[in-house]
């Protein structure tokens, strides 16, 4: 079995009331494998680099048993590029710099022999590019698409078009409502459900997240913390400790779903105490459990003895 994530593989400029870094590893792609790799085996990447892209950093995505071969080098143009400064309180950014770069012309082929993947996870891109991509694809059990308000305004009806051949999304509120046009999560949901995908995640940034399927409903809050570094990355990550727990236990079932989300959650709560992707690099697993047991405790209440 193995799970393929396509996306953006980026250096990124970070500047947030904490400080600032220069061009160190962002991109969805990178996110989402690094996040995956702490649960499951078997990932593999399909991107695009420049030949500015540091070759430690192909050896840092091996390092966490990441199938590289899909990775393209240009020998011509530069790694995509984003510049991005957050506001005090980090609920906002503005992008200084966009250079696309090699991403501009990103269109990839999907090696041969990763056509047959199981999973597929596919990160925030253009939405005929993720049509093209899923038809290049040998009937998967499972694709997870993301995507944003860039492509939900810009290409509506591609959009739909590619939601149609998937099964789960995952998207922000507001998102999720400028997608439907509902104000309430709820009825947005279920119309984005009307779309293709089945299971439905609403992400709320620091108030957690929500799992819809069917007429079943699952909502997880965020992992408290006293400090927050820098928010890049988060959404991917999520999407990435969600993917890698639904590869590794072959479970769709809705409390599978419930634990995915969970172990999402915990990986995103670790990615926001670094800055870009510096906290996936080592996490140990004595943090994930201990941050799922602080969830399972927030979460868990008695029954009284007497209904009121």
């Amino acid at each position: 079995m193995s799970l393929l994530i396509i996306g953006s593989l980026a250096l990124d400029t970070i500047e947030t009331p904490h400080g600032k870094r220069d061009y160190i590893l962002g991109g969805s792609a990178n996110f989402i494998s690094a996040s995956a790799s702490y649960f499951t085996d078997g990932i593999r990447v399909v991107g695009t680099v420049g030949y500015d892209f540091p070759f430690e950093e192909i050896e840092f995505l091996k390092s966490k048993g990441i199938d590289t071969q899909g990775i393209v080098i240009s020998k011509k143009l530069k790694t995509f590029h984003w510049h991005g400064v957050y506001t005090a309180d980090m609920n906002a950014r503005e992008s200084l710099i966009t250079e696309l770069n090699v991403f501009h012309s990103f269109d990839p082929v999907i090696p041969e022999e990763f056509r047959k993947s199981e999973y597929v996870c596919l990160g925030n891109v253009d939405p005929v590019i993720q049509n093209k991509i899923i038809k290049q694809l040998y009937s998967p059990e499972l694709i997870m698409i993301d995507t944003m308000d860039f492509w939900i305004e810009g290409k509506p009806e591609n959009l739909k078009s590619t939601l149609s051949l998937t099964n789960i999304i995952v998207v922000n509120d507001g998102e999720a409502r400028l997608l439907t046009g509902e104000t309430n999560l709820l009825l947005a949901g279920k119309k984005i459900m009307d779309f293709g995908p089945k299971i439905i995640i609403i992400k709320k940034g620091e108030h957690g997240a929500m799992l819809m399927k069917d007429n079943e409903l699952f909502y997880c809050p965020a992992v408290p913390l006293d400090k927050v570094i820098d928010p890049t990355g988060a959404g991917d990550t999520f999407a990435g400790g969600f993917m890698g727990w639904l590869h590794r236990t072959k479970n769709v079932s809705f409390e599978n779903l419930k634990l995915a989300v969970v172990f999402g959650t915990i990986m995103a709560s670790v990615v926001v105490q670094d800055f870009s992707l510096e906290g996936l690099r080592n996490v140990e697993n004595s943090l994930i459990k201990s941050r799922f047991k602080k969830l399972k405790e927030m979460t868990y209440f008695n029954e009284p003895e007497i209904l009121l």
